[in-house]
């Protein structure tokens, strides 16, 4: 039930890799900068190419400065293992790494492809991370696109830079700047790789015309980030977004120039550090210790910086000026956490709606309902994970819905896992290894619904990919959504379900009354 239909596909794929099977155990491509070595697996049919340098090691000087040009190599590069994850502490449990470790030279990509063929001209899907911008990395096993690859699609993967290497800014940094700009470096980082797809993808049988974005957390918030800049909205054909947006209620709003200027500079008196040479003689693991320090003040997120966001992304959206690409986006259930998790009593419940919400907040509570302590936990987590995610996808969703000249596809993640994740609901990030169909990375007792679930979303996906549309033979139908059909969302769970929005009137509400 719900299985992709794929003899077809592989057999068709077999018949275009025969063309490199002589080199099928250590494969070998040549692309701009030179030659690479990867690795096949005759169990997949797929070749992967890991740590690709797209840009050169951000050190030394090139700390906060946009990515360099990757110098060209002699010979042959050997790329089997994955490239270092960039600058970052422990911080998420559930992040498991298969590089060596973390390393200020870490802008590295990945490619998993079904053909070497650069006539095959297979469409790519481009995957960022996520993981707040202060954590994560490609190699995590529950993002690995071996088995995404063997549905017929390209997929790459990055290493972008984090925290206050990825997303310092400086007055000085940004007197120095040719774009009167600092504070974006992570996301510039994801450009270059989008430009080094379009440069290089063709070697890997992939299409540079055919790209979608897509990313989950802080990935997704890059996504909508991506759409709406004018360095990167045309290095794309399609977009998807797991869970995030640069949008927000206040409380999450995405700071100015000055505003990050301010803060990372009270972060650098912190540490006594008077100009931008002296912080770029910091060790990294210094600098990065000094960072997850409570007393420097700042948290090291994306700006409107007025060169790569030159605007606040309502204003570039509701201005049309973003890619006017299809979008597939939602979240998950329980991204704020379970009723059950919540600590939330009638009474504090409705002090904090009088606290956030003053002579509206009777209004707050209709919709959201706090007349019994069950109703006050489910209210409770549903407001959790309104303001932690649902409200500011809600609001990218919206806007490209009205000016983004494309089809836009929402869904509601709604899966539980098996016992004993199954406590935490559908929670936040839980989608990713169905979208990957990577489950066995994690020792669950997975059911045939949980593979059911796995094939139904990676087809979605994959379709998405390759039609800018999710539908396909032996899905469900996936309408689009707009208002004049209701507002229609997917629920991903078997079976799946089509729905008419719920809930559209308490974002309309958190829309016109932010929080204070």
């Amino acid at each position: 039930m719900f299985r992709v239909e794929r003899a077809a596909l592989a057999a068709a794929l077999s018949l275009v890799s025969t063309a490199v099977a002589w080199a099928a155990d250590k494969p070998q491509v040549k692309i701009q900068d030179g030659k690479l070595k990867g690795s096949y697996s005759e169990t997949a049919k797929i070749y992967a190419f890991k740590g690709i340098p797209y840009a050169a090691p951000p050190v030394g000087n090139l700390r906060w400065e946009p990515p360099q040009p990757e110098a060209k190599w002699k010979g042959t590069l050997e790329a089997t293992e994955f490239g270092a994850r960039c600058m970052q502490a422990r911080l998420f449990e559930d992040m498991v790494f298969r590089d060596k470790g973390p390393s200020e030279n870490c802008l590295y990509l990945n490619v998993w492809t079904p053909s070497l063929s650069n006539k095959q001209k297979l469409p790519v899907m481009f995957w960022i991370h996520g993981g707040g911008f202060v954590a994560g990395a490609a190699s995590e096993p529950r993002q690995d696109g071996e088995n995404l690859a063997k549905l017929g699609v390209v997929v790459v993967s990055l290493n972008y830079r984090l925290t206050v290497f990825g997303f310092f800014a400086h007055p000085e940094l940004t007197q120095a700047s040719s774009h009167h700009a600092s504070g974006d470096y992570g996301l510039m980082d994801m450009a270059a790789a989008l430009g080094w797809v379009k440069k290089n993808i063709k070697a890997f049988g992939g299409n540079p015309e055919k790209v979608t974005i897509f990313g989950e957390s802080a990935g997704s918030w890059a996504v909508s980030d991506l759409m709406a800049s004018p360095v990167s909205k045309d290095l794309f054909a399609g977009a998807i977004g797991e869970s995030g947006a640069g949008f927000s209620n206040t409380s999450l709003a995405m700071p100015t120039l000055e505003e990050s200027e301010k803060a990372d500079a009270a972060f650098a008196s912190s540490i006594n550090a008077a100009s931008v040479t002296a912080l770029r003689a910091i060790p990294a693991d210094e600098l990065l210790k000094d960072s997850l320090k409570p007393a420097g003040g700042a948290r090291f997120t994306p700006n409107i910086d007025g060169y790569f966001l030159p605007e606040a992304l309502p204003a570039i959206y509701a201005a049309g000026k973003q890619a006017h690409v299809p979008l597939l986006a939602g979240w998950n259930q329980d991204e704020g956490g379970t009723p059950a998790t919540s600590k939330a009593t009638m009474e504090s419940f409705a002090a904090d709606a009088q606290k956030h919400y003053g002579d509206k907040a009777d209004e707050f509570l209709k919709l959201y309902p706090a007349a019994t302590a069950e109703e006050t936990k489910t209210s409770a987590a549903a407001l959790a994970r309104d303001n932690f995610i649902a409200f500011a996808t809600w609001k990218w969703i919206e806007a490209q819905t009205a000016t983004g000249q494309a089809p836009v596809y929402r869904y509601l993640f709604t899966h539980v896992q098996p016992p004993p994740n199954d406590v935490r609901g559908a929670y936040h990030s839980a989608e990713i290894e169905f979208v990957f169909e990577d489950l066995d990375w994690k020792k669950l007792d997975w059911r045939e619904s949980d593979r059911q679930m796995s094939a139904l979303m990676a087809g979605y996906w994959t379709n998405f990919a390759k039609r800018g549309d999710p539908n396909g033979k032996g899905l469900p139908n996936w309408p689009q959504y707009k208002a004049s059909d209701g507002y229609e969302v997917m629920h991903l769970d078997i079976p799946p379900r089509v729905i008419p929005e719920e809930h559209r009137d308490r974002y309309l509400f958190m829309e016109a009354n932010p929080a204070h």
